[in-house]
């Protein structure tokens, strides 16, 4: 008795069934829609939904597929995908190797005209409320000089980078706010990176990157906020490097913010990397106190909260440097002062600083150093504190060496015995090691300040 394809196919997918957890088999195999099997050429035709399935199913379960039919049709059998409602075909061998075919026409760019597009920025953080300081003169010089001349090709892109509450989102939408003031008709967006690679997701499953890539084309000044979560989405980075040369080419205007250099984005492909470093990379700071003190006293006057000069002077010392944290505090001061009838005193500022911000006060340890160290190199702390001479475990040994030498107040002979019962000759030998090396290899030196930038240091 010969049994038709489209029971061979459903007997298929109920092996898949099996196989995998009921949310996966919803995900990516109901939607797949069997076409014809042909018996000559062993072939299955199926149709998918978009190439973002395919790709998916190719990268994951191309050896669970390649089981499946062998038990409901036979040894050998080739795939060929279908998207619809497009005629692009992929034809997969038994061996999972995919070769696409296009056959359809790029979809037609909508013209959407400037007054069209929301430009998501937020009108109330511009160059009016950014307080200059020493941690961000450079940055905000250079963003005020772009957003009064953004068609020239200097300083393109701009990569911002620096630690969570430094005002780096601030900057990017000031300079965004600023060109739509000077120039109204020019195509000014905002995008944080975890939305740009949601709305990739979503172009991908209805088949229309053409149409996501296309409508950034348009766009005459793109900012892009946090774009270190991009770094393990593979097709997203390949969009926006499309989108990058395109706007790059034609003189358009790109603005990135970072929580890293370039260079510490591990995981970003490399030709997108050259990209980001091809123009100005500079650096925000955590602000220090005065800058902190400066803040307080705009955003209270901004918000009508009438806050001694104690009072600001110690919050800006509690506040951890962080702008963010300086917003939460006034607004509860704020909060306080109006519901409790109370007037804002130091009394009230330690109340809500306990609630608002975490003080952390704990000096670094030895064990705070091996952590970050072993993390950055991606070292286990058993094989660098043991006995091992292999050099990934000897250079992050010295490093951790280095930096306890540096940032602890422990002798050198006590060090060395907390890292694998090593003497005093080995640390003085560590630390000369190390130093000598940051003098002549740049990269080792942004390794050792990217660690210690980890440690959050009061310097």
């Amino acid at each position: 008795m010969t049994v038709n394809p489209d029971s061979r196919w459903e007997n298929a997918l109920a092996l898949i069934r099996q196989n995998v957890s009921e949310e996966t088999y919803n995900t990516w195999f109901s939607a797949l829609v069997f076409e014809t099997f042909d018996e000559k050429t062993k072939t299955l035709f199926l149709q998918v939904p978009s190439t973002y399935v395919y790709e998916y199913l190719e990268g994951n379960y191309v050896d669970l597929l390649a089981k499946v039919l062998h038990q409901s049709f036979q040894k050998g059998i080739k795939l060929r995908y279908r998207l619809a409602p497009t005629a692009v075909t992929v034809n997969t061998t038994d061996n999972g190797t995919a070769s696409p075919t296009h056959q359809n026409t790029n979809p037609k760019q909508e013209n959407a005209s400037d007054a069209d597009l929301d430009s998501q920025l937020n009108p109330k953080q511009t160059f009016r409320n950014y307080i200059e300081g020493a941690s961000n003169k450079l940055a905000r010089s250079i963003g005020l000089n772009i957003s009064e001349h953004p068609n020239t090709t200097k300083f393109n892109p701009m990569f911002i980078f620096g630690p969570s509450g430094c005002g780096k989102t601030h900057l990017i939408n000031a300079i965004g706010c600023r060109i739509k003031e000077l120039y109204p008709k020019k195509r000014v967006l905002y995008v944080s990176a975890r939305l740009f690679q949601m709305q990739y997701s979503n172009a991908s499953l209805q088949n229309k990157q053409n149409d996501f890539i296309s409508f950034y084309q348009t766009i005459d000044v793109l900012i892009v906020d946090d774009v270190q979560f991009l770094l393990t989405a593979a097709k997203t980075q390949d969009s926006l490097f499309h989108i990058f040369n395109h706007l790059f080419r034609n003189g358009k205007r790109i603005i990135l913010a970072s929580d890293r250099p370039p260079v510490e984005l591990k995981g970003m492909n490399e030709r997108l990397l050259t990209r980001f470093s091809c123009g100005l990379v500079t650096e925000l700071e955590q602000p220090d106190t005065q800058l902190c003190i400066d803040i307080l006293h705009s955003i209270s006057e901004r918000e009508g909260v009438e806050i001694d000069d104690e009072v600001v002077a110690f919050i800006a010392k509690k506040a951890n440097g962080s702008i963010r944290n300086l917003q939460g505090v006034v607004a509860s001061l704020q909060s306080y002062s109006i519901v409790y009838n109370c007037n804002i005193d130091m009394k009230l500022a330690e109340r809500v600083l306990g609630r608002t911000v975490k003080v952390d006060n704990r000096p670094l340890t030895l064990d705070d150093i091996i952590q970050q160290v072993c993390k950055h190199y991606g070292v286990s702390e058993s094989d660098v504190l043991g006995r091992s001479r292999k050099r990934e475990y000897v250079n992050a040994r010295q490093v951790i060496i280095y930096l306890a030498q540096k940032h602890t107040k422990m002798p050198a002979n006590r060090i060395g015995k907390l890292i694998g019962g090593r003497d005093h000759s080995t640390v003085i030998h560590s630390c000369e090691q190390v130093d000598n090396h940051l003098k002549t290899d740049k990269s080792f030196a942004e390794d050792i300040a990217s660690i210690e930038r980890s440690f959050k240091l009061k310097k």
